[in-house]
């Protein structure tokens, strides 16, 4: 086992989030660059969460999500920092959101059952793009004839939206009194149609 200092630890691990393409776990903190150090994954934990403190009042924070940990820029600074980048943040249609929507808060679910709360039917596009964008996928089949795919929420939807469960999702009852503010269905009755 090679010795270290911990500030010299805290180093290679905030260099190592910082480099990752992808959030980092715990795992793979230990299986490669502290696999010399022989560090416990409570001792880990320890030195994530100083980090996460050294960063907190800082442009950017160490955050944990459902699949690791990653550096993303505060809230706070997108105006500013969102300049950086010219192409222009993806639009996506109040139909793709509502089964979004659906999906995370009734999983599994579905694409039937989707429709039936929706009262229009789900185009086979919305389905695409949620699986490319890896947000969705395929959990099983009911066992009901025809056998329907059930899709649920995955870690990468966890991860775009910034959480590390389900449970931080915001509340349906938020919901509802949205709806109560603005004297407005949360799914407004449409005639069935494909929607692309």
């Amino acid at each position: 086992m090679a010795k270290v200092k911990k500030a010299q630890l805290k180093q290679i691990i905030e260099a190592a989030i910082f480099v990752a393409d992808k959030p980092v776990t715990h795992e793979l903190l230990q299986e490669s660059i502290l696999a010399e150090f022989e560090l416990s994954k409570k001792y880990l934990t320890q030195l994530l969460n100083e980090l996460e403190k050294d960063y907190a009042d800082k442009g950017i924070h160490l955050v944990k999500l459902a699949s690791g940990y990653r550096f993303q820029s505060d809230a706070s600074l997108n105006p500013w920092v969102g300049r950086l980048w010219q192409e222009q943040v993806p639009r996506y249609s109040r139909a793709l959101l509502e089964t979004l929507s659906l999906i995370a808060y009734r999983q599994p679910i579905t694409r039937g059952e989707i429709e039936q709360v929706r009262g229009v039917s789900v185009s086979s596009n919305i389905i695409k793009t949620l699986m490319e964008r890896d947000w969705i996928k395929t959990v099983g089949h009911k066992e009901v004839p025809g056998r329907p795919a059930l899709y649920a929420t995955t870690s990468e939807f966890l991860d775009y939206f910034g959480l590390q469960t389900l449970a931080e999702l915001p509340s349906v009852a938020l919901f509802e009194e949205h709806q109560k503010q603005d004297n407005q269905p949360l799914f407004p009755d449409e005639p069935v149609r494909e929607e692309a």
